[in-house]
């Protein structure tokens, strides 16, 4: 198998596994917090969570990337963050859409997969050209 193929492969299993914690976190607000703001606490704190594990799948297998110190790790995963900003925009546009469209949770959930597996393919080409690249932060 090519190493592209290989790490294709390994990214996607990496952003299905990122969009699944994703998800569950946003059901398990909704399913704990039922007030006026209960989607927007959902998505932020699956957005987060999405997050936090991406970086750490991304960083060890996917760009074999070591820190020099805790202070590096922590520049680069603020710019990891940044960079997932831009993406985020197409994720939440995606998800709120169908939320909009057709006001069922389930619904919500694809579009919020859907616009995940968007910025993901995105996020690879920002994190690969601008956080991982050997001379970064």
């Amino acid at each position: 198998m090519f190493g592209s193929t290989k790490l294709a492969i390994k990214y996607a299993i990496f952003a299905l596994i990122a969009t699944a914690a994703n998800i569950g976190a946003q059901d398990l607000v909704t399913q704990a917090y039922r007030g006026a703001y209960d989607i927007l606490a959902s998505v932020i704190v699956g957005t987060g969570v999405g997050l936090v594990v991406k970086y750490f799948l991304d960083k060890r297998y996917i760009f074999s990337f070591r820190a020099r110190s805790v202070a590096h790790d922590t520049r680069t995963f603020a710019l990891y963050t940044v960079m997932g900003l831009v993406t985020t925009v197409v994720f939440w546009t995606v998800e709120f859409g169908f939320h909009y469209v057709f006001e069922t949770k389930e619904m919500r959930y694809l579009g919020g997969a859907i616009g995940l597996a968007i910025g993901y393919l995105t996020k690879y080409h920002l994190d690969k050209r601008y956080v991982f690249r050997a001379d970064a932060v």
